[in-house]
């Protein structure tokens, strides 16, 4: 059994005239122009610079979390240890093939989709094969490449052996984010979000495109070691003014874990998940990140893996800067169990991963109960024109060598519910469209301004019609004669579109 609280005062709730949350004068004003950069900008394993202490005002903000639930939590962190060490066992066995597939063209079929759904919402990644057929996706990778010979200031990186390029315009992302069977599986896997207000103002029928990179990385690559990590901020899930503006994990907090619903997304629609202005933390509400591969790729072939455990792995990670060992040596039979396992009375501000303005990183040292070597699988194999899409709280990263023998490529295509803030982003993105820069949440710069055979509205329009034009802010929305929350949205929406 987990030993008791460790003793100290029971903090007081913040008032608003608090420090913390009134930090916005520590943080980079909102909306500032990025620096220059690449992909290693977004994370600290990758940039290779030294971790920066979160400021002491952290250990205030994890005091106020738990303040009055303190119990709950070493109760809740007891029966969580105990779930994760089934799953890991479950995972372990079944690898790969704990992650649902299901052909685009079967989405439709009751007796496919039913075991798939349930699959989906439970692990929370998905593969779907065939969403664009594959002669059409092998000719985008050519044409990616012609791009990139025709415009040799292209970045990338890693700068000697190139495998993330700093493209958002080039006429294959184009196509691909607008084409109608990419709009389509959106608007499906979004489908299996629900609100608890019915009044909130979302809508996951009416995708929004989101401008993101393109990976081409060839066999032995091992630069791109990008290890286990959550996108979407990462102090932010613990800051009021962060996750805490909705309280989507409010739950994992109070100490009814179980009772955290990874699926709900009006409690996600006021989050402020890039708090510092960093260079990839994403400030628009992505239920889903995914890509679209264009290679064949398998285990150890610079593919992915992901963690399978979405709502137990989410409450881990955010539960675990409240939890210290007792006996800190990991070699140690009973290091894991609970019983060495104990809740601080003292709150330091670790964060255990966490670094300000880039992505969360998680590993076997900080997070030893997830087992990352066991919980962390690849995707199964996929073909070109196969979506891979996972939930915005999973845990995910990319073989740290890519072992295979041809090149594993994909566009990052993620999914996007509309919403008013949603919409204010995308005014923005379309902006950096017409001038060809960077999209507004990755690394700044001229990026794609002077890049030669860079497309244009029309080429939106001629491969995704109206409905593109929509999804990427180019044309306003038909809102008809209908009313509803739908119709307040797409007349708000309308009208921040200008």
């Amino acid at each position: 059994m987990l030993s008791a609280v460790r003793s100290s005062a029971r903090p007081t709730g913040l008032k608003l005239s608090h420090p913390i949350i009134r930090n916005l004068a520590t943080q980079t004003q909102k909306h500032a122009p990025k620096k220059e950069g690449d992909i290693s900008s977004v994370f600290a394993s990758l940039s290779g610079a030294e971790a920066v202490p979160l400021p002491a005002r952290f250990a205030d903000i994890k005091r106020s979390l738990v303040a009055n639930h303190e119990p709950a939590v070493v109760a809740s962190w007891t029966r969580l240890l105990s779930t994760l060490r089934s799953e890991i066992e479950l995972i372990s066995e079944a690898g790969s093939d704990i992650i649902p597939t299901i052909e685009y063209s079967e989405l439709n079929n009751h007796s496919r989709i039913q075991p798939f759904s349930k699959a989906l919402s439970k692990r929370g990644v998905a593969v779907i094969r065939g969403v664009i057929p594959e002669e059409e996706v092998l000719q985008w990778k050519a044409d990616v490449r012609d791009y990139v010979v025709a415009n040799p200031q292209t970045k990338a990186f890693p700068a000697d052996n190139p495998a993330v390029y700093e493209l958002y315009w080039s006429p294959t992302q184009i196509k691909a984010r607008a084409h109608p069977n990419m709009v389509d599986i959106q608007r499906f896997l979004m489908g299996f979000w629900h609100s608890d207000d019915k009044n909130a103002m979302i809508s996951t029928e009416h995708p929004l495109a989101y401008a993101d990179r393109v990976r081409i990385r060839m066999p032995g690559d091992a630069g791109f070691a990008l290890g286990p990590h959550v996108d979407g901020g990462s102090a932010e899930r613990w800051e009021p003014n962060g996750y805490g503006l909705g309280g989507p994990y409010n739950k994992v907090f109070e100490g009814a874990w179980e009772g955290f619903d990874p699926w709900e997304s009006s409690s996600r629609l006021q989050v402020e998940s890039d708090l510092y202005n960093g260079p990839g933390a994403c400030s628009m509400f992505r239920m889903y990140q995914g890509w679209l591969s264009m290679s064949t790729t398998g285990p150890g072939e610079g593919a992915l893996l992901v963690n399978p455990m979405l709502q137990a792995a989410t409450a881990y990670y955010l539960l675990r800067p409240f939890f210290s060992p007792i006996n800190a040596d990991p070699s140690s039979s009973s290091f894991l169990d609970a019983s060495n396992w104990a809740f601080d009375s003292e709150q330091t501000p670790l964060l255990q991963g966490a670094t300000l303005g880039m992505a969360q990183e998680l590993n076997n040292a900080l997070h030893p109960h997830l087992d990352l070597e066991k919980t962390m699988v690849h995707v199964p194999r996929v073909q070109p024109g196969d979506y891979v899409a996972w939930h915005c709280d999973t845990i995910h990263a990319v073989d740290k060598i890519h072992n295979g023998t041809s090149d594993s490529s994909v566009l990052y295509i993620p999914a996007c519910p509309m919403t008013e803030a949603n919409a204010r982003y995308l005014v923005r993105q379309r902006d950096a469209f017409l001038e060809g820069t960077p999209a507004p949440d990755f690394p700044g710069g001229v990026g794609e301004s002077k890049h030669v055979g860079r497309p244009e509205t029309k080429d939106v329009e001629a491969v995704g019609g109206m409905e593109g034009l929509r999804a990427f802010g180019l044309a306003k929305w038909d809102v008809g004669p209908g009313g509803g929350t739908v119709g307040r949205l797409l007349r708000s929406v309308n009208g921040i579109l200008g």
